[in-house]
């Protein structure tokens, strides 16, 4: 308790017990003066009686009531007496009050600083550092990118294994830390390899679940394995599950980009299975956070890509669907053709030959705004680059049907 707010706690005290103290002695004044010694039935101040005409007696002469009166008055006085007793020893009590307040606060903090929950030593943030290097210094080297998918482990991610330090032991750290680095090693692999990667983190969920370097890998191997699959139904189950991860990543760690984006990811697949609402719904989630991960993150060439291709496809709309969007949510996602060359362009200046899909763009950006020559330059380009993953299939399609229209031969 402060200074200011003990003292007018005080004096409101005060106050109260000189209110109710001057009321006792008024009624106490007042009694005196009608009341005078002598056996019942005498007479009570002949001057009171000759200015007022009221006759006051002690006795049986009582007027009716008034014996009540009084005796409810004589308890009300006991009580009076009784709490200006228990206000002194309030006012006494006061002023050691806020030293008590002080030292109970003093206890419970000096218990939280020793508390082996809030604590951690030295050696394990240094061990977990050094098993976060490591795997860095390992995934860099073999970052690459694979249809747009990045794979390094990131820069949030030293901060993230310290997260797992302080709910693990040193071990955990260690198997955490090779665990994320088996992880992006299967991202890049076969489909048997994606498989496996998301069979061994459903099995470490329970162990490392709380912690979003985990988290936003899990959501990716349900994207790999989504990719993977061949049924409508599995694909659609990947991905919810896969969506629901990813949620919960960015809420468990709204400060890592590599959440934000893969989340952002899932809701663009999750709108291949969802309604014409939510499939426009999910389009403004994906567009916040891949906003959220280039201002996290803004040297990541995938997150270029991916907004590149959400503006590309809103320039795309219809009259119709813009006018669906409006209808549902007020306002409708705008974007030109622009800005998607924009960011595309971002993807090559910082990853250049980044991939062939976003070739395959730039081609479609330069076409659409009429600017033949590059469009041109960007499908030989694109047509120099080797397919090696499915997403590089999907641009050759592209290719297929671009190049003959740009009068473009494509190299064998």
């Amino acid at each position: 308790m402060s200074q200011p707010e003990s003292k007018v706690l005080v004096l409101g005290a005060l106050a109260g017990v000189a209110g109710v103290s001057l009321a006792v002695v008024l009624y106490q004044g007042f009694r005196s003066r009608r009341r005078v010694s002598g056996p019942p039935g005498i007479l009570l101040s002949q001057a009171n009686e000759q200015s007022t005409g009221v006759v006051m007696v002690d006795g049986p002469c009582l007027q009716p009531g008034q014996a009540e009166v009084l005796e409810h008055l004589e308890a009300l006085i006991r009580c009076v007496s009784e709490l200006k007793e228990e206000m002194k020893a309030l006012k006494n009590a006061l002023p050691a009050l806020q030293d008590h307040v002080r030292e109970e606060l003093s206890g419970h903090r000096e218990g939280r600083r020793v508390s082996p929950l809030h604590r951690t030593t030295p050696t394990r943030r240094k061990r977990a550092a050094g098993a976060a290097a490591r795997v860095h210094s390992r995934s860099s080297e073999e970052a690459e990118s694979e249809g747009g998918y990045m794979t390094a482990l990131t820069d949030s991610d030293d901060e993230e294994l310290s997260d797992a330090e302080q709910t693990s032991g040193e071990a955990s750290v260690d198997r955490l830390a090779l665990l994320l680095e088996r992880t992006d090693g299967w991202h890049k692999g076969t489909e048997s390899d994606k498989r496996e990667s998301l069979n061994i983190l459903l099995e470490h969920r329970e162990e490392f679940g709380q912690i979003s370097a985990f988290l936003w890998r899990l959501t990716r191997a349900y994207c790999d394995v989504h990719d993977c699959s061949s049924t409508l139904e599995e694909k659609k189950t990947y991905a919810e599950a896969g969506k629901t991860v990813g949620e919960e990543a960015v809420r468990l760690n709204p400060s890592c980009a590599e959440s934000h984006q893969w989340f952002a990811i899932m809701c663009g697949i999750m709108a291949e299975y969802d309604t014409i609402q939510n499939k426009i719904k999910n389009g403004y989630i994906f567009k916040d956070h891949l906003d959220k991960a280039i201002e996290l993150k803004p040297q990541d060439p995938m997150s270029y890509y991916l907004l590149g291709r959400w503006c590309y496809a809103v320039a795309q709309l219809s009259w119709l669907e813009r006018k669906v969007a409006a209808t549902l949510f007020g306002e409708p996602p705008s974007a030109t053709v622009d800005d998607a060359l924009k960011n595309f362009l971002k993807v090559e200046e910082i990853h250049p030959g980044y991939s062939k899909l976003n070739y395959v763009f730039l081609a479609k950006c330069y076409r659409d705004l009429g600017q033949s020559c590059q469009a041109r330059k960007m499908c030989e380009a694109a047509c120099s680059m080797e397919s090696a993953s499915k997403e590089d299939g999907e641009a050759q399609k592209e290719l297929d049907l671009l190049c003959p229209v740009l009068g473009v031969g494509r190299e064998q």
